[in-house]
């Protein structure tokens, strides 16, 4: 089963040996990796087509939902996803810690005084109201993909466990 890695990690000084270590790590759970690396296209249409190829040839699309460069996941993690989703192919995602938004934006706003609650709805630094569901990311994420706890490997385990429907 094809299996595309979606997240930041592209971005890491070591890409090369996380993308080898990943690569690993599905092929000791039975998943072929398909990762955003694996192309050697570096124009932005060049990189964003192969990107989408790869989603295609896949069964399942996993991404690292950490926080990235602020409280929310990385925003193109977020597209392949919802991508993925629209094609009908199975979504999961992996957390370091299950914290609610709510939670991820106050300890990215912790070094200011936020704005008071108003009855069971909180804001963050600009007045935003902030979704408080209890989820982890943005519904728009959260309801469709199956979210671990833990990290790639947690996720694996839990997509072995539990694998997804024929699309």
């Amino acid at each position: 089963m094809k299996i595309y890695l979606a997240g930041p990690d592209v971005f890491r000084p070591d890409v090369s040996t996380w993308a080898e270590s990943v690569r690993e790590l599905c092929l000791r759970y039975g998943f072929e990796p398909l990762l955003p690396v694996d192309h050697c296209e570096t124009a932005p249409e060049k990189i964003f087509q192969a990107n989408i190829a790869l989603i295609r040839k896949a069964q399942i699309v996993v991404a690292n939902l950490d926080p990235f460069r602020g409280p929310e996941p990385d925003s193109g993690a977020a597209f392949e996803l919802g991508y993925a989703l629209a094609l009908g192919k199975k979504i999961c995602g992996y957390v370091k810690r299950l914290d609610t938004l709510a939670k991820r934006v106050e300890l990215a706003e912790k070094q200011c005084d936020p704005p008071p609650p108003c009855g069971d709805k909180i804001f963050d630094l600009q007045g935003m109201l902030i979704e408080n569901f209890g989820l982890p990311c943005n519904l728009m994420l959260a309801i469709p993909a199956h979210i671990v706890e833990g990290g790639l490997e947690a996720c694996l385990q839990s997509i072995r466990a539990r694998p997804p429907a024929p699309t």
